[in-house]
């Protein structure tokens, strides 16, 4: 069974930084990709960062470029977002998901993943 395990939500001030990571295990397909998601209360869910298995392709959303950075280690099966510089607006539940056989990083859309870790919460409070 494919399983995908989030930590390293918090709470931090505005300006700060924390790390998300995400831990997968079971795939068995040779490409795919894991996703970042965020959902704040009374929002829709949105992708904000996304990198393929091979690591060769990721995007970020425009509203956390500068400040988020996503990579992985694939001894540890683990994808990572660094974030720096949080605001108030990035304060939301974050998922990570996977979209098995995606070989290049889009804007990542909920339906296409079809595996979803629980949420971390991040909140962005003075």
């Amino acid at each position: 069974d494919v399983q995908l395990q989030a930590s390293g939500g918090g709470l931090v001030q505005p300006g700060g930084s924390l790390r998300l990571s995400c831990t997968a295990s079971g795939f068995t397909q040779d490409f795919y990709a894991i996703s970042w998601f965020r959902q704040a209360p009374g929002k829709e869910r949105e992708g904000v960062a996304c990198i393929t298995n091979s690591g060769k392709s990721t995007y970020l959303h425009n509203s956390v470029k500068g400040r988020f950075t996503i990579s992985k280690d694939n001894a540890k099966s683990t994808v990572y977002l660094q974030m720096n510089s949080l605001e108030p607006e990035d304060t939301a539940v974050y998922f990570c998901a996977v979209d098995p056989g995606r070989l290049w990083c889009v804007r990542p859309e909920a339906y296409e993943y079809d595996y979803w870790g629980q949420g971390t919460l991040v909140t962005v409070s003075s």
